[in-house]
Order: structure tokens, then sequence, then C-alpha cells
């Protein structure tokens, strides 16, 4: 990480594209993003899934920057007609779309062929904006402000988050701990808001699980402070002892769901 604050530094995830929301994509890149940004001192605060709609994505952006150190968006910058997601950015910043020579070079290096109008619209990005480089189909993304546009294609995602790796302004890097039970989250309710009011700034959440027939929650602690992650998770621990839960030694069970 280039550089570091002792502050919370916040981003927002758009996952844009109408073959999300009807079912036919399922996204990849939510879980590998907010995984990627820990490791890199940023909280993803949040994620939207919203439609190739030209009003929605322009709205959204323009609020999501504003209230977010960082914005990430990932789908529609291909070459068809519903790719509008770099024309949207564009407006969204009041500034215009146009075509950049780097872009269309770093297309057509690993492309066979000619720049055709197809290409030649992967080539278009807002002016001022800056590239994010694509070592796998050469269509590169690009950085706009906070806004950093992303393919939608999670191997490609993936190779353009690793050219930003230590780029960006994090902070501090949240660690998590957990607790595993098996007995069911409204009996050890009481244990976890007298231990959350001790600790309010210590994430404390309760994911529920069914494994061979018994139901358990996993009990998760996220904090930016080791020393108090480490009181809060000792606490938790005596007090659901004290409660009569035992927690289970290693992983949670695989299977989720059940309350």
């Amino acid at each position: 990480m280039s550089e570091a604050t002792t502050q919370t530094v916040t981003a927002c995830l758009l996952i844009i594209g109408d073959e999300i929301l009807s079912g036919r994509t399922r996204d990849a890149n939510l879980a590998y993003l907010a995984k990627w940004l820990n490791e890199e001192g940023i909280v993803l605060r949040e994620a939207r899934v919203i439609p190739d709609i030209e009003a929605v994505i322009v709205a959204t952006v323009r609020e999501v920057k504003a209230k977010f150190d960082y914005v990430f968006t990932t789908g529609g910058i291909g070459p068809t007609h519903d790719d509008i997601t770099a024309s949207c950015v564009a407006k969204a910043f009041d500034t215009p779309l146009a075509f950049s020579d780097e872009a269309a070079a770093e297309l057509m290096a690993r492309l066979a062929g000619p720049l055709n109008e197809g290409r030649r619209r992967m080539a278009m990005i807002p002016k001022g904006a800056r590239l994010i480089k694509n070592r796998i189909s050469g269509a590169p993304g690009f950085v706009i402000g906070n806004v950093h546009v992303m393919a939608g294609i999670p191997q490609v995602m993936q190779a353009m988050l690793e050219t930003l790796r230590g780029a960006l302004k994090g902070g501090r890097k949240v660690e998590t701990a957990a607790i595993h039970v098996y007995a069911g989250e409204s009996f050890m309710a009481p244990t976890l808001t007298q231990v959350q009011g001790r600790y309010p700034d210590v994430a404390i959440g309760s994911y529920p699980f069914a494994h061979d027939d018994k139901y358990g929650a996993s009990l998760v602690l996220r904090s930016a402070d080791p020393a108090r992650l480490a009181a809060a998770l000792g606490d938790l621990r005596s007090a659901l002892a004290e409660a009569g839960f035992l927690p289970l030694d290693g992983e949670a069970p695989p299977h989720r769901g059940a309350n």
C-alpha cells in the first residue's frame, strides 16, 4: 500500500448489467473485490446491482462518488450497443467521451485484425481518465476521479485489480475472528447483545448454519484494532461458556442458512 492512514477508507461497488438482474449471469466479483480491498486496508461499505439504463447509471455514480472514498464498477465496457458504462461515467463527471490512442494501442497489442467499430468503441474513455491495464484481453478499464471502471468478466476484473495493488490509499486493515456454536441464534442473542454493548467499536455478526441436522451460528467479529478484537473475542467466548454454549473447534460447518 502506497500510503496508509488510521482512518477508515471506504468503497462502493456498482455491478452494472441487465444480465445480472435477470439471473442469466451470476456475479462472481463482489466477494473477490471485498477481500482484495480489505487486504489494501479499504472497507467495502456498499454494493449495488443496477441495470443498463443511462439515467440510473449516471445518477448512481454521481451519488456514490460523493459518498465513498473509492467507487468500483464492473460490466458494460465491451464493444456492443448495450455497453454504456464509459459514456455514463463521463456524463456523471460532466466530461466528454473521447477516443484514446493509448487505449487503442493497448487493445490492439493483444488482438489480431483491424481496429473496427467495436474495438474503437472500447477505446473511448472520459477525457482526462487514466487507463487500468488489461493483460488478458487487451481492452483496458479506466480511472476518473475516485471511480475505477473495470470489466465484468471475473478473470479480467481480477487482472485489472492487480495493476492497482499498492496504488490506493488505505486505512487500517480490518481483522476478523470467528466462533462457531451449535445453538440457535435466539438462545444466544442476549449474550451477544451484552458483549456488543461492551465493545461498540467491534462489529459482531451472527450467521446461522445447518449441518448434519443440527442448527448453529457462526459469530464473526471484525475490528481494525487487533487488541480490541482479541479482547472482545475472549469476552464473548467466556460469556458463551458461562451461558452454557460451547464453541466448536476449527472451521465452521459447511452448510448455512438456518435460524
